[in-house]
């Protein structure tokens, strides 16, 4: 079972109340390293919200092609932020694009680190509104990913903002996904499921926190410890949460990474995950809780990690590390 946890009290609540929360939302990320979380405040979940935010996929090719990153159409300026097509005959089958935090704030861009870049968005002729819906959808998961590292900090026993100057100028991704329907019948035999089908090869998250708005279509599955795949339900106002590798090498193992997966039934299938992440020069280093690893910055990581995965492939050369100091 997938713990489902009322994070109301993370935001308003009695001192009392909040640490119930702390400790069901620790429980959750060491045993499953999943929870669906409900109370957040605002309407960010709201259904016609996700309606206003799925739009761009409505956009003509060619506004897609204009925001695509570089690797994808040649002479682009944007490397890792912005639109990723279709890749056909992988595992991974899936198109959407990757905003940044310059949609909330002014953001120095490091000509030498595409983790800084600039996002490329719609205009607002193209889709009316749709910034200022997806701006306010980004400041609000950016609340619930801090309330959520301070409830863990408390559960841990550290101070209550042991994390929070490392995610202070943040450069966490807010992305949306369209899984298309897959030809079954023309589709490699290794790539079905049952009666169903891969669209998400199986993974952990890299970073830290993952918030996902699933759209009511049924398919994101998590492994167990006994390695079976548990459905996660779409349930309307909840929102999935999971935690990256690098908070479970950070928490000492106390946080879990789980792996997880996409799978197809015939039905086309969208989503909307925000990775809260630190800073690109946060250290991520020990925080005595009994782990030993080498210090590292965040965007190091983040390069090293992300660029594995089919809609980075090629751009590994484009950033040189910055070792913590």
């Amino acid at each position: 079972m997938i713990p489902s946890i009322d994070i109301a009290p993370l935001f308003h609540g009695a001192p009392a109340i909040r640490a119930a929360v702390d400790g069901a939302i620790l429980r959750a990320a060491g045993e499953t390293g999943f929870m669906t979380v409900t109370g957040l405040p605002g309407s960010a979940l709201a259904p016609t919200t996700r309606r206003r935010l799925l739009a761009i996929f409505s956009l003509p090719e060619a506004q897609k092609r204009a925001m695509s990153r570089r690797s994808f159409v040649a002479g682009n300026a944007n490397i890792y932020r912005g639109w990723f097509p279709l890749q056909d005959g992988h595992p991974t089958y899936k198109e959407g694009i990757d905003l940044g935090p310059d949609l909330v704030r002014p953001v120095r861009h490091d000509p030498g680190d595409p983790l800084t870049e600039p996002t490329p968005l719609p205009s607002e002729a193209d889709l009316s509104g749709w910034r200022e819906t997806a701006a306010a959808y980004y400041r609000n998961m950016e609340a619930a990913g801090a309330v959520l590292m301070r409830a863990l900090a408390r559960g841990l026993g550290l101070g209550e903002t042991a994390f929070d100057s490392a995610f202070e100028n943040g450069i966490s991704t807010l992305r949306f996904i369209r899984y298309p329907v897959r030809d079954v019948a023309a589709l490699d035999p290794a790539l079905r499921i049952g009666d169903g089908y891969m669209l998400g090869a199986p993974h952990v998250d890299s970073g830290f926190v993952t918030l996902l708005a699933q759209d009511g279509v049924a398919g994101l599955e998590v492994e167990d410890r006994s390695g079976n795949w548990i459905g996660v339900p779409p349930t309307e106002g909840t929102l999935v949460v999971n935690f990256g590798k690098l908070l479970e090498r950070w928490t000492g193992g106390r946080v879990r990474a789980t792996r997880h997966r996409v799978v197809g039934s015939g039905a086309e299938r969208f989503s909307i995950p925000f990775f809260y992440e630190p800073a690109v020069d946060a250290v991520i280093a020990p925080l005595g809780l009994g782990q030993s690893f080498a210090s590292v910055t965040y965007g190091d990581h983040l390069w090293e990690a992300t660029t594995k995965f089919i809609e980075q492939r090629g751009i590994a050369h484009l950033r040189k590390p910055r070792a913590a100091q």
